[in-house]
């Protein structure tokens, strides 16, 4: 049986990525795309890439309209917006995964602290943190799923088999990562115009970055303690693609081979994450355009320290191919549906 799928606010990068993704899946018909900007257009006109693979009209429509559309959602709106749109959605009858920070934070103080005030709270409780690793059988059974955020995704999946076994300091994580210039989305700003990016190279948010929290969130629940961490994302002059370099002191000497052999069975059911060979590291260019999340790791018996590089595609893996991975455990469709694409080289 084929489900409907909708996605609101489609106009926006994350927004064609789905598109261009659930076009090629087999057991969904996009059935409706909203735009407030764009209403009235085709979504293959602001995107022609998608000129005869999803030709849907954008629309600006809300409530029991809307909701009357699909069976399934996709919410890829900007903060505070989703939660005034996911709870009709829920109350509709309908699943819904969310691509805002908006039910990612189990505590509504917290995320007040970082965003805004928050109007939903009587959802956080029973929002499942999407990331598939980490969460499966509970996205199994959820009708509400927050997709994590592309920072937090490149982190958690690189640390997580060193908090799982107790391996290294938890003071001492550090967290350096570089995205493009996609991740701030489509919205013209400043800070992303080409002249602005093209040919530099700068760290921003330093020490206040919004992902903060969460990645903090998901590391605690790891390690079965707080954790704290210090993470700096920088802006690289590329279209997409994050590279996390981390860093933490260990707490027992390791050697290269035990590392690599740990890597590799924590994640030997994974489909969507590869650890890379012993001795290599990943890069953003092998996981363009896929749902791939490649991850390097070495010990350096010098400074006694573990350091992890993951690579993914921000607006696959960090975005709307995770996304339509949780679709698919939510649904009952095989999880890889729609997502077995190699990257794109060079």
């Amino acid at each position: 049986m084929i489900t409907r799928v909708g996605i609101i606010g489609a106009s926006g990068y994350t927004g064609v990525e789905l598109a261009r993704i659930l076009t090629r899946h087999d057991m969904v018909e996009l059935s409706v795309v909203t735009s407030r900007q764009y209403a009235g257009k085709k979504l293959s006109e602001i995107y022609p890439s998608l000129l005869d693979c999803a030709d849907l009209t954008c629309e600006n429509i809300s409530g029991s309209d809307l909701a009357a559309k699909a069976d399934f959602f996709f919410t890829a709106v900007p903060h505070q917006t989703a939660m005034n749109i996911v709870p009709q959605l829920i109350e509709a009858g309908k699943k819904v995964v969310d691509l805002s920070a908006d039910f990612r934070l189990h505590d509504s103080d917290v995320y007040e602290e970082w965003y805004q005030p928050h109007c939903a709270t009587q959802y956080l409780p029973e929002a499942v943190y999407g990331l598939p690793e980490r969460y499966r059988e509970q996205i199994r059974s959820a009708r509400l799923v927050a997709n994590p955020g592309c920072y937090p995704t490149s982190t958690i999946l690189a640390l997580a088999p060193l908090l799982k076994n107790k391996l290294i300091d938890l003071s001492t994580i550090i967290v350096d990562s570089k995205s493009g210039a996609s991740g701030a989305g489509r919205s013209a700003q400043v800070g992303t115009l080409y002249c602005e990016v093209t040919e530099g190279f700068r760290a921003y948010k330093v020490a206040s970055h919004r992902h903060t929290p969460e990645i903090e969130q998901e590391l605690s629940e790891l390690a079965g303690e707080d954790v704290v961490i210090s993470f700096t994302p920088h802006l690289v002059p590329m279209s997409r693609g994050i590279l996390s370099t981390i860093y933490a002191n260990t707490e027992t000497d390791l050697t290269n081979g035990t590392l690599h052999a740990l890597y590799s069975d924590f994640y030997y059911d994974e489909r969507f994450v590869r650890v890379c060979p012993q001795g290599s590291f990943p890069a953003t260019q092998y996981v363009r355009g896929s749902n791939f999340c490649d991850i390097g790791c070495t010990f350096d018996p010098r400074t006694g320290r573990v350091v992890v590089v993951s690579a993914i595609d921000n607006l696959v893996k960090g975005a709307a191919g995770q996304a339509v991975q949780n679709m698919n455990l939510m649904c009952g469709f095989a999880e890889g549906s729609g997502l077995e694409t190699i990257s794109l080289f060079p």
